[in-house]
Formats: structure tokens, C-alpha cells, sequence
């Protein structure tokens, strides 16, 4: 019996290839596809047997289907990565998530309508002015040009499944972190310790609070989300269902970093950065129903990133 197929796009990045690995381990064949030279052996440690560097595109598409034929699933992760980068350049993260969204779901509609599509979301759809977990039902008011287009992508996916029957399921991701992560607050906070100094100076008040979610869990539930996929798409929040703010994170990364000890000051500019919400965090109701669960110690998870980034320093 020959494998099933599954194609993860963005698999070049943060969690595409953990996504990619996963899903080699769960006994798939893996296709990936995204922006990023990477050579075939490095995509091949990272469970893929082949990749495309490019845009999702129906040329693209066409290519991974002669490679391999029609996927069982898609794992869809390309697009934008960050609100900052959205604010900075919004043309670019509506052509990456929003215009990619549309080419991958009318190549399906044309050439694989049975393929269960895995909508990797955000959540930044739900805006600000929550002050408790949020739920699925929240109203929607996203206030970033990468929450709004993570918006429409969902809803692309909703007119897609009433018109013709695509089935899809969105997972809404909070705050992913774990070994390889190159951007974000544990990268930036690592990166200035690196230098030793002083004071740390962070953005924001320091009480912002966010549901920590360790990528090894993330990547877990992704591909068990594919059996619930269905033409009225379902959506789950993919987290922890834990709030923990962002100045607790830094002394974590301080104590680590110092064996103990924090070897520098902490201190917040009181300035927050246009789009982030002040409070970020999951209800897991759905998600516990289906079975499945986020709950890696977000102590131990910062720790091994820490040691992962200390390693990847001295390289």
C-alpha cells in the first residue's frame, strides 16, 4: 500500500518544517512548497521529499501533482508571519496570504476537490479588548493588515466550501515558540543578552499577556486536524488555554540564560507596537472535545530554547 500524500506550504519556515517532519513521522510522503532555496538534503532531514521554491501558484501546484499526484491533505502555512512585518509592508503579506490563498483553493476546485485543507490561521483575526480566554464565537475585529488578511484567507475558505464543497478546517494559532524560531521576542531578547548588557529594554508595559504555545504541540494537532475538515469549516484556536505575560517570559529567559541569576536589569518603554493586542489567550474548549491538547511547560519549553539558541550562537 502506498503512502498518503500530504503537501505543507511554507514548509521552509518555522512551522512548516516541524509540520513537514511530523507528518513524515505519522508515515506520509511529504511535498513542500514556499519561498527558500533549500537544497535537497537539508529539505529531506526535515521529512521532505521534495520541494518547490516558489510562489503558491497553479503552475506550482501542477508541478508537486506530476511529482506525486492529487495529496490525501494540504497543511496550508504559507503567507505572512508577523503583524510587524504586515504593518511594514502590506502589499506583500496580501499577496502572500491572501492571493496565495486563492490560487491553492481554485487549483483544488479544478484538480483535487477531495483533499482535506488544513487552514493554518492566527490570533490576530480577533483584535483587542479581550480580557478573558477567547472562544471561536468572539467577535472578529482585527485591527492589523496581517489580522485582517488571515481574516479574509478564513473566509475564502468559507465561500469556497458553500460554492463548491471544499473541505477545510482552520486552525487559529496563538503564540507558537520553540528551538528555531529566528524572530519574535525570545530571539530579540536572547540576541541583546548575547552582547551582555547592562539593562534590558523591552517594548510594551510588560503585562501583555499571551498563550505560549510550543511548536512540538502545534505540529501534533496540525495534521490530526485534517479528519475534521469539511465543507462548513470548522474553526479551533490551536493554544495552551494559559495566559503568561510577557515580563514573566523575559525573567524565564534571564534565569536561564544567567544559570539562575539574571545577569541584567529588565525594563519596559511603556510603548506598545501597532496591532498587538494587550491580552492573547485561548479558550481550548473545541479543542479538548476533539481529543487533543497543547501542554508542554512553557518553563521548560523557554528553557530549551534558550539552550537551542546558545548553541546555535556558538556554531
Amino acid at each position: 500500500m502506498s503512502s498518503p500524500i500530504a503537501w505543507v506550504t511554507g514548509a521552509h519556515g518555522f512551522i512548516g518544517r516541524h509540520a513537514a517532519r511530523q507528518l513524515q513521522a505519522l508515515g506520509y510522503r511529504v511535498l513542500g512548497l514556499g519561498h527558500g532555496g533549500w537544497p535537497a538534503d537539508q529539505a529531506a532531514a526535515w521529512g521532505l521529499s521534495h520541494w518547490i521554491n516558489g510562489d503558491v501558484s497553479s503552475s506550482n501546484l501542477h508541478a508537486l501533482q506530476a511529482i506525486a499526484g492529487l495529496p490525501d491533505c494540504i497543511v496550508h502555512l504559507a503567507g505572512g508571519s508577523s503583524v510587524g512585518a504586515a504593518v511594514a509592508h502590506p502589499r506583500e503579506d496580501f499577496v502572500r496570504t491572501v492571493a496565495g490563498t486563492v490560487e491553492l483553493l481554485e487549483w483544488m476546485r479544478l484538480e483535487s476537490p477531495a483533499s482535506a485543507l488544513v487552514v493554518v490561521s492566527s490570533a490576530a483575526v480577533y483584535g483587542a479588548g479581550h480580557d478573558d480566554c477567547i472562544t471561536e464565537s468572539a467577535v472578529l475585529r482585527p485591527y492589523s493588515p496581517y489580522g485582517h488578511h488571515k481574516l479574509m484567507m478564513e473566509q475564502l475558505c468559507r465561500s469556497y466550501g458553500a460554492a463548491y464543497g471544499l473541505r477545510s478546517v482552520v486552525a487559529r494559532l496563538f503564540s507558537v515558540y520553540g528551538p528555531g524560531l529566528s524572530k519574535q521576542l525570545l530571539w530579540d531578547l536572547c540576541s541583546k543578552l548575547r552582547s551582555g548588557p547592562a539593562t534590558i529594554v523591552l517594548g510594551g508595559h510588560g503585562d501583555e499577556q499571551r498563550d505560549w504555545t510550543h511548536v512540538r504541540d502545534v505540529v501534533a494537532v496540525l495534521p490530526r486536524l485534517a479528519a475534521l475538515a469539511d465543507r462548513e469549516v470548522p474553526t479551533l484556536n490551536v493554544g495552551s488555554g494559559s495566559g503568561t505575560s510577557v515580563r514573566r517570559i523575559a525573567e524565564l529567559v534571564l534565569a536561564c540564560w544567567g544559570g539562575g541569576t539574571a545577569p541584567a536589569a529588565l525594563q519596559f518603554s511603556g510603548q506598545g507596537r501597532p496591532g498587538d493586542p494587550r491580552h492573547l489567550v485561548a479558550d481550548v474548549g473545541r479543542l479538548q472535545r476533539a481529543g487533543l491538547a497543547c501542554s508542554s511547560p512553557v518553563a521548560d519549553g523557554v528553557a530549551e530554547y534558550v539552550a537551542w539558541f546558545r548553541n546555535a550562537a556558538a556554531d
